[in-house]
């Protein structure tokens, strides 16, 4: 199967493939560019770690289609932003005002590749995508599924939780698989709660329970996204306007322009890993060294910034409110999995959001090493 990854950053989409079956996945062509920024550190590793071949680190809009290779499935973890979409008043099909740019960029790629289009896209992101923006909520999501149903796409999607399935870090993330109408996946698709709760892709790796609404399959009743004679800027200002509705649950099925949709519970009994289980002692192959450790003059500060907080605070202008946050456990434990990990880990610096846990071997306080 040939694989395009796109916002490949390090190469985590790469990484899994090929663990999963190095003979089977062959990513064909990849794409990271950070801008803003001179080094382009993501890319570098990138290359280091699978060589420079199909590697293009470029802005993704200023690579034509055409230079991208025919491929089979379209990887791509796009960052979560906003995707409203506005009508101009002299082309009234015609759409502007694309925030989220990224996402848009996997639509001109599949639209453009026509026939060429990949029959797969495997597709990351922040489990927030479903309620956003916070004014309209699910509005976002639904240009996305009401986008890959314009360009023949049956969808699937399911909020995971990486500990849940026994990995060691507590990380929601959505992830979505589209299908091409016709490809192999997408003709045995048949009933789609069925396919949600025990025939799908989702399903059968990461298995779950009944959904809500009671029945086998939740009694789930499906909706379409938009009306007849409607295009995506009348869906933009539309949907849930009221923004009474939580419209997409954890897990939910895209088939024929309508949709299905329930909040489904993880079925798990395999092993369960801990923060402790993958960390590196001190002295274990020399990877600790001596910046990771606090000093223990500073651990006050690190005590005082994980702590709870009641206390009055002052703005610049003299303006006095009362300031709240709840406790942090500090060190992180070794017997649970770990908080979400951030890309701001690193540096020595204090922070109520870094981890430090206590080195099994000397008892000292530490950071986390890659």
């Amino acid at each position: 199967m040939r694989v395009v990854e796109l916002f490949a950053g390090v190469g985590g989409f790469r990484v899994g493939l090929e663990r999963a079956n190095r003979d089977f996945f062959h990513v064909v062509w990849s794409n990271q560019f950070e801008p803003s920024t001179k080094r382009q550190h993501a890319s570098e590793v990138y290359v280091a770690r699978f060589g420079p071949g199909g590697h293009v680190n470029d802005d993704i809009a200023k690579v034509p289609t055409a230079d991208i290779p025919d491929h089979d499935m379209l990887c791509a973890g796009f960052p979560c932003q906003d995707y409203s979409v506005a009508r101009t008043l002299s082309q009234a099909a015609g759409i502007e005002g694309k925030k989220g740019v990224l996402w848009w960029q996997i639509e001109r790629i599949i639209r453009e590749k026509g026939n060429h289009a990949p029959e797969i896209l495997f597709l990351e992101n922040v489990d927030r995508l479903l309620l956003s923006p916070a004014k309209q909520r699910g509005r976002d999501f639904a240009i996305i599924l009401q986008t890959l149903s314009n360009q023949e796409y049956v969808v699937e999607w399911r909020v995971i939780n990486a500990a849940d399935y026994g990995m060691p870090q507590r990380r929601r993330r959505v992830y979505v698989l589209a299908y091409k109408k016709g490809s192999v996946i997408a003709r045995m698709i048949g009933e789609p709660a069925r396919w949600l709760f025990e025939d799908g892709i989702f399903a059968t790796a990461f298995p779950v329970a009944g959904g809500t609404g009671g029945g086998l399959f939740g009694g789930m009743m499906p909706f379409v996204l938009k009306r007849d004679g409607e295009d995506l800027a009348d869906l933009s200002d539309t949907f849930n306007k009221s923004n009474k509705l939580r419209p997409f649950g954890s897990a939910g099925v895209m088939l024929g322009g309508q949709i299905w949709t329930a909040k489904v519970e993880p079925l798990y009994a395999g092993r369960r890993m801990t923060l402790g289980d993958v960390l590196v002692s001190g002295d274990e192959h020399g990877l600790v060294t001596d910046d990771y450790y606090i000093d223990d003059a500073d651990v006050s500060r690190w005590a005082y910034l994980k702590g709870a907080k009641h206390e009055e605070r002052r703005t610049k202008d003299g303006f006095v409110f009362s300031y709240s946050e709840g406790g942090m456990p500090f060190p992180d434990p070794l017997d649970r999995p770990s908080r979400t990990i951030i890309t701001g880990e690193g540096g020595a610096a204090p922070s109520r959001f870094k981890h430090v846990v206590r080195d099994p071997m000397d008892g000292r306080l530490r950071g986390l090493s890659p």
